[in-house]
């Protein structure tokens, strides 16, 4: 499945300028300061980086799971699906800010 275009579009419009965007994972990602922030899924909805002890109490919210790589849930990625998570702007720009904060965090790569 190819990423959702327009979700693409979306976010673009909410990351800081300077933002890079890079094909990965089969979706398009937005990197800050050399750190994925966030990206539009080729599963659909989002990918979000996040601090990692913020996992528990963010994977409370409706269509919020982590993020499975290489067969384990990781802490400190999710997947973002589903409206209104993704479908409307407030809550789509609260998950573009948290990816951007936590990587904001980070030292650059």
């Amino acid at each position: 499945m190819a990423f959702d275009e327009a979700l693409a579009a979306r976010v673009r419009d909410l990351v800081p300028a300077g933002a890079v965007e890079k094909k990965m994972f089969g979706g398009l990602a937005f990197l800050v300061g050399g750190h994925m922030a966030v990206a539009a899924s080729g599963r659909g909805g989002l990918m979000v980086r996040v601090e990692p002890g913020r996992t528990a109490e963010l994977v409370t919210r409706p269509g919020v799971s982590r993020m499975v790589m290489g067969g384990r849930e990781m802490d400190g990625w999710l997947r973002v699906v589903g409206s209104p998570e993704v479908d409307e702007v407030p809550d789509l720009a609260d998950w573009v800010a948290e990816g951007v904060g936590y990587v904001a965090t980070l030292p650059p790569k």
